[in-house]
């Protein structure tokens, strides 16, 4: 005999209009400031006299608090509602940008920048509100509200990292992030509108799994550990690329427009990558569609090394690259509930995307490592390429089926 996944009904549902306005919002916000920190990695060394290393290690260490909080943030989110994680995690962000404007050592910058924008970007992105998504939208569009959601996000580089480049010309770097740390606190008035009703006096609905047997469930199922490896791949890329290219341009004498352009181009570009992965992860194998994107990616960046640098082959992979950007979220995340169901969606979500966060701490990371160590970038690149290949083969085992439990013992849900 066997059950559908983690049984989770809340008795009432907030509207899918407001769940996904104000989720898509926050991930606005969220995303939005965090995809243009690679704008500020020249400004800050150079006036404060600082390697690239120094500050690619930084956000290595925001990527992997990120990761790690994240666990803890989908646990309470599962537990409490995402409402309460919302307001710490958008107080932790406006603390985290006046600490990184501040910052007098690459170690206080490590804190502030690192632990402690990590910790706020743990709170009020993708694992908390798709942990919203997967509660309170029916699961025969849950794919669709999530790619909507992830559509958001990329929207969110293509308006905000513009006006963080603009901001840094026109008030001065520190002034910009004392700007967005202001900018981010809209976060909180629009967390009053995720505040879920099954989660009523801060308790969650019965479920019938504890956190402990979920987990054991999740990480002795083969399919889960395949979906880590994977995400693993995506966040050492896509940060790699977001943090490093900027510099990359202007070593090879390209203006630092051209990278604010890049970088918003893939925003753009990604905001129907996204879009779409979610909308035809309602229809087809979503294994399929990973496997598809992480292959693709690696092609797109032979042909980006393999073809003259000018600013319109950076514009022409930038919008490649921006399709394929983030749209491993919605079909990864998609499979999680699928598989699972929603009780611990969360949880499991946040363990997924600490795989995925590790990968962008060695990104970053040996991004700045090996560019300090040879000047150039170029054995990164090789890596993020070899690694496509081998998220696009670990995807294709992925069973998406709905996992199946034996009997429970009577009184065992309670």
């Amino acid at each position: 005999m066997s059950s559908s996944p983690s049984t989770f009904v809340p008795p009432a549902r907030l509207s899918t209009a407001q769940v996904l306005i104000c989720g898509a919002a926050i991930v606005t916000l969220s995303m939005g400031v965090r995809h243009g920190f690679g704008l500020w990695l020249q400004p800050i060394t150079q006036e404060m006299g600082w390697t690239r290393e120094d500050f690619s290690f930084a956000l290595a260490i925001q990527n992997l608090a990120w990761g790690l909080f994240g666990i803890f943030a989908g646990m309470a989110a599962d537990r409490f509602g995402a409402f309460r994680v919302l307001l710490g995690g958008a107080l932790l962000y406006a603390l985290g940008l006046a600490g990184m404007a501040l910052s007098p050592t690459p170690f206080v910058f490590m804190l502030t920048a690192g632990l402690l924008i990590g910790a706020a970007q743990a709170g009020t992105t993708y694992a908390v509100v798709y942990g919203v998504i997967g509660r309170q939208i029916p699961a025969e569009r849950r794919s669709w509200a999530m790619g909507v959601a992830a559509a958001a996000g990329s929207f969110g580089q293509f308006l905000m990292v513009p006006v963080e480049g603009w901001l840094i010309s026109g008030f001065g770097w520190q002034q910009a992030l004392l700007i967005l740390g202001a900018a981010v606190l809209l976060i909180m008035p629009l967390a009053l509108f995720l505040r879920e009703p099954g989660f009523a006096g801060g308790t969650a609905p019965r479920r019938e799994q504890t956190i402990g047997q979920a987990l054991r469930e999740a990480f002795g199922y083969r399919s889960f550990q395949l979906l880590m490896a994977g995400y693993f791949v995506c966040g050492f890329q896509v940060v790699f690329i977001g943090v490093h290219m900027p510099s990359y341009l202007k070593d090879h004498g390209l203006s630092p427009q051209v990278a604010s352009y890049a970088l918003a181009i893939i925003g753009l570009f990604n905001v129907i990558g996204t879009y779409a992965a979610g909308a035809l992860g309602q229809r087809l194998a979503k294994r399929h569609i990973l496997a598809f994107i992480y292959f693709a990616r690696s092609v797109v960046i032979v042909i980006f090394l393999w073809a003259p640098l000018t600013p319109m082959s950076v514009y022409v992979f930038s919008a490649v690259m921006g399709v394929l950007w983030l749209s491993t979220v919605p079909p990864t995340n998609a499979v999680l509930a699928q598989i699972f169901g929603v009780a611990h969606m969360s949880m499991l979500g946040g363990f997924v995307f600490f795989s995925h966060q590790i990968g962008s701490f060695m990104g970053v990371w040996l991004g700045g490592v090996l560019y300090d160590r040879t000047g150039s970038y170029d054995i990164v690149w090789y890596i993020a390429i070899a690694l496509g290949v081998f998220a696009a083969l670990v995807n294709l085992p992925v069973r998406e089926s709905a996992i199946e439990r034996g009997p429970r013992r009577v009184g065992a849900a309670a």
